[in-house]
């Protein structure tokens, strides 16, 4: 969800353990040359989705990653089928109230750019905390711990997750 600290948790990762880093937002930019908003206002979200996945699908199970996604990824299946192709699923949740403090302090969310972003912000997230619910393997509740804090509990859950992990299976660091 927008506010949960998704990239920076994952820049923290990146520092900690080293392995590459990657968000679909930027391979999104990268892709179509405009900022996540312009993508919004000119193409509209469906494009932004579909994009979004096409550059899913880019990334490869080969090389150890941390993927940040956007929290609207959920929306599709197929994006859930390739994400736990990639790995493991880290679901960083939080207290709505604080989620939104943070995410409304950005203005470049194309989401929260109506009359009422409050309430906005509340219709996202009930529809889709349930999906991230169900398709999580690791869930952090990131309200009141440091960037740091978080990065710590998902390596100890990614490595408790190993352990129980059937011989053979293909549980990985990506989050």
């Amino acid at each position: 969800m927008m506010g949960a600290g998704k990239s920076s948790v994952g820049r923290c990762l990146h520092r900690q353990i080293g392995v590459t880093f990657l968000e679909t937002d930027d391979l999104v930019i990268s892709n179509l040359g405009m900022s996540i908003r312009q993508i919004f206002s000119t193409h509209g979200e469906q494009k932004f989705r579909e994009v979004e996945t096409e550059a899913l699908q880019t990334i490869s199970k080969t090389k150890r990653a941390i993927i940040i996604t956007g929290g609207g990824i959920v929306l599709r299946r197929e994006n859930i089928e390739i994400l736990r192709r990639l790995g493991a699923i880290v679901w960083l949740d939080g207290d709505e109230q604080a989620l939104f403090a943070r995410a409304s302090r950005r203005t470049d969310r194309p989401l929260l750019q109506t009359k009422r972003p409050r309430e906005a912000f509340s219709r996202i997230f009930a529809a889709r905390r349930p999906l991230y619910a169900r398709i999580a393997d690791i869930r952090v509740d990131t309200s009141v711990l440091t960037e740091e804090e978080i990065a710590v509990a998902i390596l100890t859950k990614l490595k408790r997750l190993r352990r129980k992990a059937r011989p053979g299976s293909s549980i990985s660091a990506k989050t």
